[in-house]
């Protein structure tokens, strides 16, 4: 396992992450019980990986309590989130203490390295700052938290508009930002600046989901194509993606897009779900591999570096 920085939080992180969301929650949706589920949170530390992201709304607290009391706490590092804004409610600071102290609870710890606002809209942040941001300062005094951040939703805000908000405001710590081979804005928008700040960030949506289904990157860029974003020549193939596969390159567009996104100067640990042991050891394999070739990285930037929102696929309970 390779392990990086986060940013200038002093944590120690591998930069392949587990997420236990997404579409599979650990195995969660397709039937694992809690049990079978953590064995999987440590089938990933077994590999190297140290950086276990979850949400109350994930379902999944609970597997990772499970998986922490076979741990050392020393030995991982946990990030978990509440919202500002879900179901017509603002969250209060009152609904704050009381999400972090069950996340607590629920995973059998008394602090949590990373605490996220969770997908955080343009729209939400005056109170996420002014109201959330305070209370989050004070957990972190009484030692509940390490770490601030928050994540933004680039399923509906495709310009990382909510991020550019917060680079003004020091008490974010972490970040947590959608970035793929056909959604590269984040390059302009957010990674240099969290460099220069010492933001880290954790990256989501390297893969899910479209990278996973090839028919479906054909379909999604020959609608591209027609409307004129990307070149008519890539709609005549039905593997428009196919120039990434080659004996020097990477061995098909799943590890493709894990090493393009995995090497993007600014990115620290890239997240990833997962609901089976094979799956889990394939992904951390690409995301160990080398670049991309240049020429591969180039022609992915020139090709598609404009488009904005592509593939960013919503889940129920994100």
């Amino acid at each position: 396992m390779d392990y990086t920085t986060l940013g200038q939080t002093g944590l120690r992180v591998s930069v392949a992450g587990l997420g236990t969301g997404g579409f599979s929650r650990m195995g969660l949706k397709t039937g694992k019980g809690e049990d079978e589920s953590a064995r999987l949170v440590l089938d990933a530390v077994n590999l190297g990986v140290n950086f276990i992201d979850t949400a109350p709304s994930y379902g999944t607290e609970g597997v990772v309590g499970r998986a922490l009391k076979s741990l050392g706490r020393d030995k991982v590092v946990v990030a978990t989130k509440t919202h500002v804004f879900r179901d017509g409610k603002w969250t209060s600071p009152e609904d704050l203490v009381a999400s972090l102290d069950n996340s607590l609870r629920l995973m059998g710890t008394d602090y949590v390295d990373v605490f996220n606002l969770h997908g955080v809209e343009t729209q939400m942040y005056d109170h996420a700052l002014k109201v959330l941001a305070p209370v989050l300062t004070e957990q972190k005094r009484k030692g509940k938290i390490r770490h601030i951040g928050l994540t933004e939703n680039p399923i509906v805000d495709h310009t990382n508009a909510a991020l550019k908000l917060a680079l003004n405001d020091p008490v974010w710590e972490v970040y947590m930002v959608g970035f793929h081979m056909m959604h590269q804005g984040a390059r302009q928008n957010v990674f240099p600046f969290t460099q220069q700040k010492g933001i880290g960030t954790l990256l989501m949506f390297a893969v899910r989901s479209i990278f996973a289904d090839p028919p479906r990157v054909a379909r999604e860029i020959k609608e591209l194509a027609a409307k004129g974003l990307v070149d008519k020549s890539l709609a005549a193939s039905d593997d428009p993606l196919g120039f990434l596969v080659h004996p020097d390159g990477a061995a098909n567009m799943i590890e493709a897009a894990y090493r393009f996104v995995r090497y993007e100067p600014g990115v620290d640990v890239v997240l990833f779900g997962t609901g089976d042991v094979a799956h889990l050891r394939s992904n951390v394999a690409s995301l160990l591999k080398p670049p991309l070739p240049e020429a591969d990285r180039e022609k992915l930037t020139a090709l598609f570096g404009h488009l904005k929102g592509i593939g960013l696929d919503g889940h129920q309970g994100r």
